[in-house]
């Protein structure tokens, strides 16, 4: 199940393909906004997509046991990744590449792209 794209998520959607993980970041207050919207929810400024190292750490996590979707056997991790560029600046996503009894809450990660047509979902792995 893809995202449709928009002006406003398109550059988190597809900014894998070039490798980089891009964050909208307001023009006005200097803050960095996600999920992606139309104007920055603290002050309204006008937003643009910053590429981000890529990295941060587990905030939390939780193993999936069930099968929801055909295409996608269990068991999998769906995690909160706290960013390195801002402790506030949180992204849902997977960890893959990981047996999930060896993660763990602060864990280091990194982001790795998905590539489904011109989506390039960001999932991260374990660093080291």
């Amino acid at each position: 199940m893809l995202p449709p794209l928009t002006d406003a998520n398109r550059a988190f959607w597809t900014g894998g393909a070039n490798g980089e993980l891009l964050i909208q970041k307001c023009r006005s207050c200097d803050r960095w906004v996600h999920p992606p919207v139309d104007a920055c929810p603290a002050c309204g400024g006008g937003l643009h997509a910053e590429p981000v190292a890529g990295t941060g750490t587990i905030y939390t996590f939780t193993v999936n046991e069930q099968q929801y979707h055909p295409d996608v056997p269990p068991p999998y991790v769906i995690a909160v990744v706290t960013l390195d560029e801002d402790g506030d600046l949180r992204l849902p996503t997977n960890i893959v590449n990981a047996e999930p009894e060896t993660l763990a809450i602060d864990q280091r990660v990194r982001v790795v792209f998905e590539a489904h047509d011109d989506v390039y979902v960001p999932v991260f792995e374990p660093i080291g």
